[in-house]
């Protein structure tokens, strides 16, 4: 596939001074972003393969432990993450009506009534159970406003090689946090890899690597249906506080 043809000006920046902070918000950072979510909201349906590390606060300090998600996708209604790694090892199906939480490790699951769309799904069981679907936020219509909201800067700090492919490098940070996301050059700006380090504490990371991405693949309607496991036990779980 062709490289996207067009230059990215550092000096297309919009500045702003608040209280005491410089605030930067690249005008070229901001195309990239807007370009990557239009491109995932033209997808019918992707697979693609993200690998994780995450930071936990072990007896000794850090402890970094590794997952892998094998992700599919099919617009705007159903889903599967299959997760296995250092902790736990799970399943998420979603059909549109229904969301399923396989425990492999434990051999039990529930069925939950879930919204008609993937977007709220995920908002719903994140707010009402504390899920987490790795790297949901790229998939997010709203992303750029979010990140123009909740950080005072981003900026594109030029191209670095993710895999062998040429990628987009754009850096976010606020007090807290700060996030740094690769896109890929491409006519198909897909995310790359993304790493968020916390500035409190310990200095918590995430690191996620997207992989093996196939776009608008042909899947069949049975692989977001579930199907308990012999002698899988049928469990309830609590909405937290």
């Amino acid at each position: 596939m062709k490289k996207i043809l067009f230059a990215i000006c550092m000096l297309c920046t919009y500045t702003a001074i608040s209280q005491n902070n410089q605030s930067v918000i690249d005008s070229s950072a901001i195309n990239i972003l807007d370009k990557m979510g239009s491109y995932i909201g033209t997808l019918d349906a992707c697979t693609f393969t993200l690998e994780r590390s995450l930071d936990h606060e072990g007896y000794y300090g850090l402890e970094k432990h590794f997952y892998t998600d094998e992700v599919t996708m099919v617009g705007p209604n159903k889903m599967v993450v299959k997760t296995r790694g250092t902790q736990y090892n799970k399943d998420f199906m979603y059909n549109g009506e229904k969301f399923v939480y396989y425990s492999v490790d434990e051999n039990n699951y529930c069925v939950l009534d879930a919204p008609d769309n993937i977007i709220d799904m995920i908002d719903s069981f994140h707010k009402t159970f504390g899920i987490r679907f790795p790297a949901a936020d790229v998939f997010y219509p709203s992303l750029t406003d979010d990140m123009i909201e909740n950080f005072d800067n981003i900026i594109y700090m030029g191209n670095d090689y993710i895999n062998g492919v040429l990628c987009f490098h754009i850096l976010a940070s606020n007090d807290d946090l700060n996030v740094q996301l690769w896109i890929e050059n491409d006519e198909d700006p897909l995310p790359a890899k993304m790493v968020i380090i916390h500035k409190d504490g310990n200095h918590n990371q995430y690191e996620a690597t997207f992989t093996a991405w196939d776009i608008n693949p042909e899947i069949d309607a049975e692989v977001f249906d579930f199907y308990p496991p012999e002698d899988s036990k049928l469990i309830n779980i609590m909405a937290q506080k």
